[in-house]
């Protein structure tokens, strides 16, 4: 089996992708991006999430309300209350899912990262899903 190639990070990424830290809130380059495209995993470019799947929740993170099928983990934060979501293939910490806040149809809000991921445009990305 091949082992996974990780992309290097900067000591802030790998504060918050690896030692599952948080960017402070509206600091991050993606929570007001809206362009059609598809969001990847910064540690090792897995797909995550697709645009069509994000929505501005004005917290200060980017949100989306879906994953694409199978690229997301979910398991309990170690504080005991909130749910963490890592990237399914690397394990990159991306950041928390919350469900029942009426936000979307689907009710379900993954508040992300940005430094965790990295955006790739619609006009250069393939289908993913």
């Amino acid at each position: 089996m091949a082992k996974l190639k990780l992309n290097k990070l900067t000591p802030e990424e790998e504060r918050i992708i690896v030692k599952k830290g948080t960017e402070a809130p509206f600091s991050g380059e993606y929570e007001k991006t809206f362009e059609a495209g598809t969001y990847v995993c910064k540690r090792c470019g897995a797909p995550l999430y697709k645009s069509d799947d994000k929505f501005d929740a004005q917290c200060g993170w980017p949100s989306f309300d879906q994953e694409i099928k199978g690229a997301v983990k979910t398991m309990q934060d170690p504080d005991g209350i909130r749910v963490e979501i890592e990237c399914a293939r690397c394990g990159a910490h991306l950041g928390h899912v919350f469900k029942g806040e009426g936000f979307t149809e689907k009710d379900t809000r993954h508040c992300v990262n940005s430094i965790s991921i990295k955006f790739i445009p619609k006009k250069i990305a393939k289908d993913v899903r």
